[in-house]
């Protein structure tokens, strides 16, 4: 049997993507309508985001790690956490967490190697693109990394808060991260990480300058083949 995938969510957008690609995605590896067992939990976004704006990052592993005590009881058997954000507080939860979890930007860095990708930009909330998460990551697969400027981190932080999260997808939108995209192109960028679960909803191969890591998909394909593995 394929063994019991538990999502630990934050935003409903980039929770919801990534367990339809599980659902969806698994019948190509276990047959037609067929998928894992899958379990939900989050807490709202204004829980997590009271901490975050603090740079209270216990306190969001706190709410972590509650949902990962509600998912073991489900009877999951090991975490994925679609929101990259989050994962900054990733490292007070592991120790006292009752299951193992996957680690988004360790994903994502793998299968930039696997495609021979040398300098990655990183896109995402302005509390991710300020973060180690995907640098430390990054460095330790041998990859280079751009970080977007600070008015470009600006910007997109408002468009994830303010649209994105809300399944809010406008042309602007689409404008601005493709000016981004570009200008980490010309600044030595063979790919961008698409950093924000929910970013993926408005970008992808075919309207962006730069190839993507989609790290929403990414990481639930990954979970998929941990699912099945014998």
């Amino acid at each position: 049997m394929p063994r019991h995938i538990g999502i630990v969510g934050c935003s409903a957008e980039g929770a919801a993507l990534c367990y339809r690609t599980v659902c969806l995605e698994g019948e190509a590896l276990l047959g037609p309508y067929n998928h894992p067992e899958v379990s939900l939990h989050t807490y709202p976004l204004a829980a997590y985001m009271q901490h975050i704006a603090r740079g209270a990052w216990p306190g969001v592993g706190a709410l972590m790690l509650a949902s990962a005590r509600a998912l073991a009881a489900a009877g999951a058997d090991f975490l994925i956490c679609p929101d990259n954000t989050i994962h900054q507080a990733l490292p007070f939860v592991r120790a006292a967490s009752p299951l193992p979890w996957l680690h988004i930007a360790e994903v994502v860095a793998a299968e930039a190697r696997r495609r021979g990708l040398r300098c990655i930009g990183i896109t995402g909330t302005r509390y991710l693109t300020e973060s180690d998460v995907y640098p430390e990551k990054l460095s330790a697969a041998g990859l280079e990394f751009v970080r977007p400027e600070l008015a470009e981190r600006e910007e997109i932080n408002r468009i994830i808060f303010e649209e994105l999260v809300r399944g809010i997808l406008t042309p602007a939108a689409v404008a601005t991260f493709h000016q981004v995209f570009s200008r980490l192109k010309v600044a030595g960028c063979d790919a961008v990480v698409l950093g924000c679960t929910e970013i993926p909803l408005l970008m992808n191969d075919a309207n962006s300058p730069l190839p993507t890591l989609d790290s929403t998909r990414l990481l639930a394909r990954a979970a998929l083949l941990r699912a099945t593995a014998v």
